[in-house]
Order: C-alpha cells, then sequence, then structure tokens
C-alpha cells in the first residue's frame, strides 16, 4: 500500500488533501529496505533500559532547549526557504513553542514519573494500589511542512520526557529544515534513542509498514485515515492530530474592532496555512456589514504592510485559486497572485453558497468566507450541521452567549475574544472525530507516549483459608457486613 503523507499540513495546522510534492526530497538517512532493521535497533535500545531513568530524559529535554536555542539562525533561514517565513514569525510559532514546552517538560518530568496511589476496596484489603507511568516503547512521529519544526519537535518532548526511543519523519515539503533537522538532531539528543528518517511516499509507506509502538501524526484528515488503516494492522495505538474547517462566531455585542484585528492576524498567519486558523466567519446580520468592512480593512493593511509567507507550492497555489471559482458569493477583495514568489494576497468572500467548494473544504489558505446569520442560536446550527472542527473561535462580551456556544458546541479546543493562543499553552491539545483523536502539549504529551500501569501488591502473611471457596457461611456474612451489603 502507497502511503502519500505529503498532503499533511494540520494541527495547530492542517492541510489540503491533494497536495503533491513538487521539490526534490532529500536524501533519506535510512532507505526503505532498512526502515525494518532500523526498528529493530532502536527495539532492543529501548530494551536495554537506557531510555527509562529521570537523568536520561532530563538530559534528552535540555538538549531540545539548546537545540532551537544555539541553531536560531539556521533554523530560521531554513524555514524562510522552504516557506518565505519571515523571521520572527517563525522563532515565535516554531522556535518559541518548542523551547517553552521542553523547559515545561523539563521542569516538570520529575513528578509525572511518579507512581499515584489509589484507594483499595474493603474486599480487596489488605494491600496497596498504585499506577505507575511506563515508556510505550518505539514511536514514529510524522510531521508536516507548514511549521515544520514546532510539529517534529513538541510531540518529541511528550516521547522523551516519558522515556521512548523514537523515529522522527520530517516533511519532505520543507526539504532545507527536515535536511537541517537530520543534522542537529543527533548532535543535541541521543542519536542511539532518537534517529531523523528522510524521504518521500516510499519511505513513508515503510515506516508505517513497521509494527511501532505508538504513532503520532499531524497532517489531513484524508491521510489520517490510512494512517490508522496502516497502524491498525499492528494494533499501534495512534494520535491523530487532523484539520478541519474551523469557525469563528460574532455576536452583535463583540468589540468589532479588536475582533476584526485578531481574525485577520490570525488568517494571515503563515498565509493561512494553519488548520486552527479561522476557516470562515458566522456574523449575526445587525453587525455583519461593519464587521466584514473592518476586517477586510485590517486584511489589507496586513497584506500591505506584512511581510509575507508563500504559499507551499504550485500546485496549492491553484488549489486555491481553484476554490475561488463558483462559490455563489460576492468577493470584497481584489486577487492578487504571484506564481513566482508563490504568494496569494487575501480574499474575503461575503455569503458563499454554502454547497460550493470553499464551503466544503478546509481552505487552508488567505481566503476568508463571512456568513451572515439571524442569532447565535442560527450560527450554533450551522456548526453543529457539520463535521467537529479541530478549533472553534467566538467573540462576545456576554457570558451567557459565551456557555451557550461552549455547551451546545463541540470542537477540539475553543479561544473566547481570540484566535489561536489556546495552542500556545500546556493545555491538551487535539481533535475530536474527523479532527482527529488523542492530544499532547504539558502532561498531555508525555501521558500520550506513555503506559498507565495498574499495580496491587497484597501480602502473604495472614492468609485465610477461609478466605476461599467454599465460603463458609459465617465469612460469607463477615464480607456482606464490612461492605455494607444486605445478607
Amino acid at each position: 500500500m502507497s502511503i502519500d503523507t505529503t498532503s499533511a499540513g494540520a494541527g495547530p495546522v492542517g492541510g489540503a488533501d491533494d497536495i503533491t510534492v513538487e521539490a526534490e526530497a532529500p536524501e533519506a538517512i535510512a532507505a526503505p529496505e532498512t526502515i525494518a532493521e532500523l526498528r529493530r535497533e532502536l527495539g532492543k535500545v529501548f530494551l536495554s533500559g537506557r531510555t527509562a531513568t529521570l537523568d536520561w530524559r532530563e538530559t534528552q529535554l535540555r538538549g531540545v532547549i539548546d537545540l532551537v536555542q544555539d541553531n536560531e539562525a539556521q533554523l530560521l533561514d531554513a524555514m524562510a526557504k522552504d516557506l518565505g517565513k519571515p523571521a520572527f514569525e517563525g522563532w515565535m510559532t516554531d522556535l518559541l513553542t518548542v523551547r517553552d514546552e521542553a523547559k515545561d517538560a523539563l521542569a516538570l518530568v520529575h513528578k509525572w514519573v511518579k507512581p499515584t496511589r489509589y484507594k483499595v476496596p474493603v474486599i480487596a484489603q489488605p494491600a496497596k494500589a498504585w499506577t505507575e507511568p511506563q515508556p510505550l516503547g518505539t514511536v514514529l512521529i510524522i510531521a508536516p511542512w507548514n511549521y515544520p519544526i514546532q510539529l517534529l519537535l513538541a510531540p518529541l518532548v511528550g516521547a522523551l520526557a516519558a522515556g521512548n526511543t523514537v523515529v522522527l519523519k520530517p516533511s519532505e515539503l520543507a526539504p532545507a529544515t527536515a535536511a537541517l533537522l537530520a543534522e542537529l538532531v543527533p548532535r543535541y539528543v541521543d542519536p542511539k534513542a532518537v534517529r531523523v528518517v528522510l524521504g518521500g511516499v516510499e519511505v513513508s509507506s515503510e515506516l508505517l509498514a513497521q509494527p511501532w509502538d505508538h504513532v503520532f501524526y499531524t497532517g489531513s484528515t484524508r491521510v489520517g485515515r490510512i494512517v490508522m488503516e496502516a497502524a491498525a494492522k499492528h494494533l499501534s495505538p495512534v494520535t491523530l492530530e487532523l484539520g478541519g474547517k474551523s469557525p469563528t462566531i460574532i455576536a452583535s455585542d463583540a468589540d468589532l474592532e479588536v475582533a476584526a484585528r485578531r481574525v485577520a492576524w490570525s488568517k494571515y498567519l503563515n498565509a493561512g496555512q494553519t488548520c486552527v486558523a479561522p476557516d470562515y466567519v458566522l456574523v449575526e446580520r445587525a453587525i455583519a456589514d461593519e464587521f466584514t468592512d473592518k476586517v477586510v480593512e485590517e486584511l489589507a493593511r496586513n497584506r500591505d504592510k506584512a511581510p509575507p509567507t508563500s504559499i507551499v507550492n504550485g500546485t496549492h497555489l491553484g488549489r486555491l485559486e481553484g476554490l475561488l471559482e463558483n462559490h455563489g458569493g460576492h468577493e470584497l477583495m481584489r486577487r492578487r497572485v504571484d506564481p513566482v514568489a508563490r504568494t496569494f494576497a487575501p480574499v474575503v468572500i461575503v455569503d458563499p453558497d454554502p454547497e460550493s467548494e470553499v464551503m466544503q473544504e478546509e481552505i487552508f489558505g488567505p481566503i476568508l468566507p463571512i456568513i451572515t446569520v439571524a442569532s447565535i442560536d442560527d450560527a450554533i446550527d450551522f456548526v453543529n450541521a457539520r463535521p467537529r472542527p479541530l478549533a472553534l473561535y467566538v467573540f462576545t462580551e456576554s457570558k451567557d452567549t459565551e456557555r451557550r456556544v461552549l455547551t451546545r458546541t463541540t470542537s477540539g479546543s475553543v479561544c473566547v475574544n481570540h484566535l489561536v493562543y489556546q495552542v500556545a499553552t500546556t493545555m491538551p491539545f487535539g481533535g475530536v472525530g474527523p479532527s482527529g483523536m488523542g492530544g499532547y502539549h504539558g502532561k498531555a504529551g508525555f501521558d500520550t507516549f506513555s503506559h498507565i500501569k495498574s499495580v496491587l501488591r497484597r501480602p502473604t502473611k495472614g492468609d485465610l483459608k477461609a478466605a476461599y471457596p467454599p465460603y463458609p457461611r459465617v465469612v460469607q456474612k463477615v464480607i456482606r457486613k464490612i461492605t455494607r451489603w444486605p445478607s
């Protein structure tokens, strides 16, 4: 089975399902015929106990911190080559997030590894019961191209904190970044326990054919299904960080100037190639025109003042242009596409046809549909009639409206009166239904790559024969009495 993971680009990032490879993939460190052996070697390293100690885990986390801090200029330059990503944006969204993730884990992993005590019921006394986290083994992490450092190294933090050996598969659609990470990772973390594998579709397919102890994939929903199917052959557990159409609801009592500024910023971030970006906006009719005017103004300012990020390749650029055909709405911003620089200026569409392609596919670019609704209840109904999104946003000054949206909708995450920043915390991050399963960041990342093993210990002294069949009547009465069960 050929598994094309190059369409990945989701979570906090998402991905178009039909992006194809245009850039030449870097040479694979492990060729397809050696990947099975690589998996076996890493399994032996894990079984040796090398990765189990707290000291090893803390050393690796310090290595991740040093990697992004020592090589800031090189990493930012690589992302600029691959995506035209502005330096400060790349630092903020990729390097800073990874550093903070690793610092948090380094500060807390000594607590995460401790056992948790549990109460023992009377019937099982005398005994002690506890759970202890145990590393899963050898895990596979597959990252997308749009945040090529964050979405490879942030999951790695959880895997290292949990004590696993790891194979990292960066995206070939960000070849400069992938090659640099392949060079840097073995210099900063244990090269016997963490390996980087480069390559394209064949390499991804061969990797997914192996029996991993966990597979962590970030990318599109379409490819997520393929990853899950491949993992199911070995009953390998999976974490899927996928995409979807993340809605933004603008209530009539919202601060429209702030809402427009924040929606425009998040839609323009990374040229909209972020799966927690606002995919479309639902705005109450009473303030629809005013909000639309303000968001157009803010997007135009970003377009004219802020340095643009490139669309990843010509195929994706053409896909975005195709989404603008036959949408049934009214475009408010003139199209500006530079096929050489691969830049795509933001476009606002008012009231597109809900059945049009732009409202059916994850946009994953700087196109913003704005849909007028009569009320917040209508906005909620609109969201609930569609697949559950990775993120949902609501702008309102009313606690009642906020609570109504939180209670009546289901999404991977919610941010109230801002966008995207929920991903920057150490709260668990993940999707629900078609937008993904499982989560990571902070303790959730540690838990994702751990098996929480339950243990109960009973003493052997004082073992009573009467506690075993045929259970004398007096014993039955005593047990019923101490468990407060009526005779």
